[in-house]
């Protein structure tokens, strides 16, 4: 999965800042949760079956993780923080802003079930889960302003912002692949930016 350290889950909380011993509690729950949704699936996984696989007792768990849609949205936040800085470079706006919507349509891609439970999870009711999802949608928010540059017109970043949200939703439901999503991502944003000009 992520090349995320014991610092960095020291320093953003789940829902308040962790000792280093609470941040391994938090990255056992958090990777047993990636491995139980891959044996059981998002409808089979609970809080408690991921306590169990991490070696961790339920109550604890439930410390950190108030439902099984925050653990969730927890993993792909951390997934998402875990992403490379967008590049400050000389290319193409249209191209850093393709490249930062391919990253993060591609983010677990490779695990399309995982990827499915954590948007579900993200577009909850769970009052944890949707504040993680604010926390998600400012990152990448911002980076889609790095990458629009300083001079953005605000009317295309919010055009990028729903042409994303409504393509999650769209793998999210089955309708087609994290990876054809990727591709038709980069279309729109083309598209945007070319009607934006």
């Amino acid at each position: 999965m992520s090349n995320i350290s014991a610092g960095d889950l020291a320093t953003e909380p789940t829902r308040r800042r962790l000792t280093e011993r609470q941040a391994e509690t938090v990255r056992k729950l958090t990777a047993a949760a990636v491995d139980e949704v891959r044996a059981a699936g998002f409808a089979g996984l609970t809080v408690r079956n991921v306590a169990a696989r991490a070696g961790v007792a339920a109550a604890t768990a439930y410390i950190y993780f108030s439902s099984k849609e925050h653990l969730l949205a927890e993993v792909y936040w951390r997934e998402l923080r875990a992403l490379p800085p967008v590049p400050a470079d000389r290319r193409d706006p249209v191209q850093r802003v393709t490249g930062v919507l391919r990253d993060i349509a591609l983010l677990l891609a490779n695990e399309p079930e995982l990827a499915a439970a954590c948007t579900v999870s993200i577009l909850g009711t769970s009052p944890d889960a949707r504040y993680l999802a604010g926390r998600i949608g400012l990152t990448i928010r911002e980076r889609l302003v790095t990458a629009l540059g300083p001079d953005h017109d605000p009317r295309v970043l919010a055009a990028l912002e729903f042409a994303y949200a409504g393509a999650m939703v769209h793998a999210g439901l089955g309708f087609t692949t994290y990876g054809q999503v990727a591709d038709r991502l980069a279309d729109a944003a083309r598209l945007i930016m070319k009607g934006a000009r």
